[in-house]
């Protein structure tokens, strides 16, 4: 399944969600946000959020500092 993740083209397997696309790129969900094809993820919907051939993600992280 072929996806775009923050405007570059990846290839995911079938029935993969956000949670697992998180993990399998080693990000923590606790200091991101995911917006799936323009709407914003909530994070207790990424467990079952599916991720769809052709869908476009974006992943942003938050950093602290001052």
């Amino acid at each position: 399944m072929q996806i775009m993740l923050n405007g570059d083209s990846l290839e995911t397997t079938d029935g993969c969600t956000i949670a697992l696309l998180l993990q399998q790129l080693g990000i923590s969900k606790e200091r991101v946000a995911v917006e799936l094809n323009g709407d914003i993820v909530p994070k207790i919907t990424y467990e079952k959020q599916p991720i769809s051939d052709d869908d476009k993600i974006e992943i942003v992280h938050f950093v602290g500092g001052g």
